[in-house]
């Protein structure tokens, strides 16, 4: 098939912008039928040829929404053909309900410029390489938000939890992650986790230089047990860099729904979040993300990227762990239940108010550069996969070591907590005493979602250097505690205008449970029951995100 090129400075097919590479090529499946491609720096325009000059279809993709695109031989050692396909994302319309998702479209081509397979499979390798090249200058951002200059993740460790949620998180991985992961020439190994803190286990003893991400498909739970077990490393302040990504596979699915959030996108659910955020994933964008450093009674220190809850939402977080078999459900159903018997605790809460946003400090290491994996995009599909490696144990070839039991107790890992004083001293005097010592709950939010389906803290950001803290004081009724959380849903229960609920943006905050029965939860996890006290630290960690 011949192609044309377009010389320099011509304009696009439908004359907006300059046009980078134009060819005619033939379907993959009947080589009758002809296509003219047309590739700017914004899109890629398709067009069936047809005699008739009216009528032709067109078809419009924007590189923004393409997460790859892969050159390769037939399967016909005869065929001297070659062929590309692109992979677009675009949001699209729902079929059964109102709103767009993202979907997935391919578009394959088969080049034929003579009988020399070579020449044919160069041509196409262009084409791949120069869409990955253009779509990748198109990548979803937000101003006013400093990104690493990281083209995608090459190398990535993907941890999985099967039992999380309703224990599909594998099938999910196999029938989506998989493939969208193989499309944009990221290669992973898998690796299962059998128990509690194995995720734990197998970052604090991994050689990170093998990787340029740890990925997470699971609930909330599996990432909290991540960032721990890179903090307890004598490397913590490099190994914390490593950056992170999230995929739903669990049930609350609450920073998965914030970076969703985050992006500007509407609200999705179940597997459509899950298609945007392995379409983040793809893209490869990393910003910074606040940790907040939790300290207990019991000189435990751990490392919170999402929340620190006391009262009603700790008690549904754990009670409504019998309910796990219906997913996302549970926290409802949860809800209900402990609505029907309303508890009232008895503590103190403190906190040292935030004048205005905290940036990450001057001493924060910058975003490091990732080195750009050109060989990587560009290899053909079937090749990529089979690099890809799977692991259910702790037996790799990339050296992870793991010990069964507990994670120690060693001594705390770091930055330090500037803000706070010991557990047995009274707080600073420029910090806030809450004269109410009757609580139905006390919520420090550092994303903006609690759930998939849940916005308790609109106006949150990955690095805003601020703990939201809410907290409900004794009294309100049944009714107006249910009106708060159905508001909560699209983030406007603050406009409820309820008197019981107060909501400040604080640095820091000490909370002293004085009810001898009660649930504290870090990300969802239970914690020892006592004071403790928090402080954020902006831009500790690091998220693949927009």
């Amino acid at each position: 098939m011949d192609q044309k090129k377009t010389e320099p400075g011509s304009s696009h097919c439908n004359g907006m912008s300059q046009v980078v590479l134009y060819g005619e090529f033939t379907a993959t499946d009947n080589i009758k039928v002809r296509y003219s491609l047309c590739l700017t720096e914004l899109d890629l325009t398709v067009q069936k040829i047809t005699s008739a000059t009216a009528g032709q279809s067109k078809l419009v993709f924007n590189l923004r929404d393409c997460i790859g695109c892969q050159a390769f031989k037939g399967d016909d050692s005869t065929d001297v053909g070659a062929y590309f396909s692109a992979f677009f994302y675009p949001f699209k319309k729902r079929w059964m309900s109102s709103g767009v998702a993202r979907q997935r479209v391919e578009q394959c081509f088969r080049v034929e410029l003579g009988q020399d397979p070579f020449a044919n499979l160069e041509e196409a390798q262009q084409w791949a390489r120069t869409i990955n090249e253009y779509s990748a200058h198109h990548r979803p951002h937000r101003e006013g938000v400093l990104y690493s200059q990281v083209r995608q993740p090459c190398r990535v460790m993907l941890l999985l939890n099967p039992y999380s949620g309703k224990g599909q998180a594998l099938a999910l991985f196999n029938t989506h992650i998989q493939r969208m992961l193989t499309e944009a020439g990221i290669l992973y190994t898998l690796v299962i986790t059998e128990r509690q803190n194995h995720a734990r286990e197998l970052v604090r003893e991994a050689d990170l230089t093998q990787w340029d991400a740890l990925v997470i498909m699971s609930g909330d739970g599996l990432l909290f047990e991540v960032v721990n077990g890179l903090m307890e490393r004598e490397d913590w302040e490099t190994a914390i860099q490593t950056p992170l990504g999230i995929l739903p596979g669990g049930s609350g699915n609450a920073l998965a729904a914030s970076v969703h959030h985050y992006a500007g996108y509407q609200p999705l659910l179940s597997e459509e979040l899950l298609l945007s955020c392995g379409f983040l994933l793809c893209k490869g964008l990393v910003s910074q993300m606040d940790l907040v450093s939790i300290n207990t009674s019991s000189n435990q220190r751990l490392f919170s990227f999402l929340s620190l809850a006391w009262g009603f939402v700790a008690d549904v977080d754990i009670e409504s762990e019998k309910y796990r078999y219906v997913g996302a459900a549970r926290f409802t159903v949860g809800t209900l239940v402990r609505l029907a018997c309303l508890r009232v605790y008895q503590g103190r809460l403190a906190y040292l108010p935030a004048e205005e946003a905290v940036h990450p400090a001057e001493d924060t290491p910058p975003l490091p550069p990732s080195a750009f994996c050109a060989s990587l995009l560009c290899q053909p599909s079937k090749a990529s996969s089979n690099q890809n490696t799977f692991h259910n144990s702790c037996n790799s070839n990339n050296a992870i070591k793991a010990r069964r039991g507990e994670a120690p107790a060693g001594a705390p890992r770091g930055p330090r907590d500037s803000l706070l004083v010991p557990l047995e001293q009274p707080v600073p005097g420029d910090w806030t005493v809450v004269e109410e010592e009757d609580f139905v709950l006390v919520l420090a939010m550092y994303q903006s979602h609690l759930s998939e389906d849940m916005m308790a803290a609109p106006d949150s950001t990955l690095q805003d250097g601020l703990i939201h803290l809410y907290y409900i004081k004794a009294g309100i009724s049944r009714t107006a505690l249910l009106r708060l959380f159905l508001a909560m849903e699209k983030g406007t229960h603050m406009a409820c205008d309820c008197p019981h609920i107060v909501y400040v943006k604080v640095r820091a905050l000490r909370l002293e449970p004085l009810s001898p029965k009660g649930v504290i939860t870090v990300d969802g996890e239970l914690l020892d029951y006592g004071p403790v006290q928090a402080q954020v630290h902006p831009g500790l960690a690091r998220l693949v995100c927009v």
